[in-house]
């Protein structure tokens, strides 16, 4: 890494307090940027904690002024797709006018370097497969449209301000730090791998199937997973290429293999020695997730986020 010093905006939360272990491990200093709303404090293990909320302008600019970070990482965002279905207001506060709010004070702080973390959502219904970053963006949640929200919104800053971006897509993050020291550790929980476990554990009912009649081998969805440890290196390596390049990302993280639901049942009940059972509940809108990896290891040398 090249950066000296990057602030995490939502650092407090799994994938983004392993982006900030990583950044450490590469010689920088994280500086986790969080209120704690959702996120946990004992997760900032390596680097400073400056609190507050992205709305907040003054606590922004305090963050800012005190540790002259040479990027940001954007993770603090409402993410619970059904969430922002009910509460819509409440993610376009926090996802979009956030983002602006804190992108507004780096142009003041002349900290012009934002890595957003995104997601593959803005594609919607693609109208072709394998996922490619120049398809048509049709969002068909809240939670995605703030996403694309805030991709326009730096697209236009980048061409008023000069502002070096990076936006990195993906849809499903899965898995914990690899050395124990980070895991999954939401309320609610809702993302399928570790609500798989505690079902074969006997921690909550049987797996709800949201579809079991798509066109794929067993009729549930294909999912591409990432690893959260890949994920982190690669808002590390976004960072060090939008600011080395002065130029701008838009790439679609994912693995070259997606994976059906039942596929993912199978493998815990492989790995606990417990039956994982499934009922089928109402199709979602799930889509089958697959990727060209060709453009993230052309554009951002991104070998360690794809397997």
């Amino acid at each position: 890494m090249t950066l000296n010093r990057i602030m995490i905006a939502g650092g407090a939360d799994d994938i983004a307090s392993l982006a900030a272990k990583s950044v450490r491990l590469a010689g920088g200093e994280p500086i986790v940027f969080d209120d704690l709303s959702s996120g946990h404090e004992h997760a900032v293990r390596w680097g400073p904690l400056a609190g507050g909320n992205i709305r907040d302008a003054d606590a922004v600019w305090v963050a800012i002024r005190e540790h002259k970070p040479d990027a940001v990482m954007q993770f603090a965002a409402r993410i619970e797709v059904g969430e922002g279905e009910t509460n819509p207001a409440h993610f376009y506060d926090n996802n979009v006018a956030g983002t602006l709010n804190l992108v507004r004070v780096m142009l003041e702080e002349v900290v012009k370097n934002p890595v957003f973390s995104s997601a593959c959502a803005n594609y919607g219904d693609p109208e072709r497969l394998p996922l490619t970053e120049d398809l048509p963006k049709r969002p068909v949640s809240v939670n995605s449209r703030t996403k694309l929200m805030c991709e326009q919104m730096l697209e236009d800053m980048a061409h008023t301000h000069g502002l070096s971006f990076a936006a990195l897509r993906y849809f499903n993050a899965a898995g914990a730090d690899p050395d124990g020291e980070i895991g999954e550790e939401h309320e609610p929980e809702t993302r399928l791998i570790p609500n798989a476990i505690k079902a074969a554990v006997g921690l909550g009912g049987p797996m709800k199937l949201f579809g079991t009649d798509y066109p794929t081998p067993d009729g549930t969805c294909i999912r591409n997973f990432i690893h959260v440890t890949y994920l982190a290196e690669a808002h590390i390596l976004a960072a060090d290429r939008i600011v080395e390049k002065k130029t701008s990302l838009h790439l679609n993280l994912g693995v070259r293999k997606g994976r059906m639901v039942r596929e993912v049942l199978k493998a815990v009940e492989a790995a606990t020695g417990r039956a994982c059972r499934g009922v089928a509940a109402a199709t979602s809108r799930c889509r089958v997730a697959l990727f060209r990896p060709d453009e993230c290891h052309t554009n951002a040398g991104m070998d360690a986020a794809l397997v």
